[in-house]
């Protein structure tokens, strides 16, 4: 089971934005829009967990290493927090757990036979599409 890291809240910095797109009569009012940002070398996660987080091709993650997540989806500013900050922690448990190392395998002789089986039986059928001597007919 891998281990789920818990980011505490005074790693995180929280700020109010206006949303996009159409809102009516409060959409110049109310800034309900949440930018989070999340400072991956300054956290308290593991070295090897801030490793493969900052080598992951996020647009969310600057050069920096800051996460940065915008969340607007909601029309209270309290529930754009949460799905900010649920958002985060899907991208931390993504790279919680080291990935499985690969050890290459070598073809079992059974695969290897049926492959050169194959070409022979395509190589048999190209050498029956060459030209047709005329001048012996």
């Amino acid at each position: 089971m891998p281990a789920s890291y818990t980011i505490a809240p005074e790693e995180v910095e929280f700020k109010a934005i206006r949303a996009q797109g159409p809102g009516g009569q409060n959409v110049n009012k109310l800034a309900s829009a949440v930018q989070l940002r999340f400072d991956v070398a300054a956290s308290s996660l593991p070295p090897a967990v801030k490793a493969r987080l900052l080598a992951r091709p996020d647009h969310r993650i600057t050069e920096d290493g800051v996460v940065v997540i915008k969340a607007q989806a909601h029309r209270s500013q309290e529930l754009n927090r949460k799905d900010a900050m649920q958002r985060l922690q899907q991208l931390v448990d993504a790279v919680a757990h080291a990935p499985k190392a690969r050890r290459p395998t070598k073809p079992t002789q059974g695969s290897r036979l049926r492959r050169l089986a194959g070409k022979a039986e395509r190589a048999q059928l190209k050498a029956g599409r060459g030209k047709i001597d005329r001048s012996a007919w």
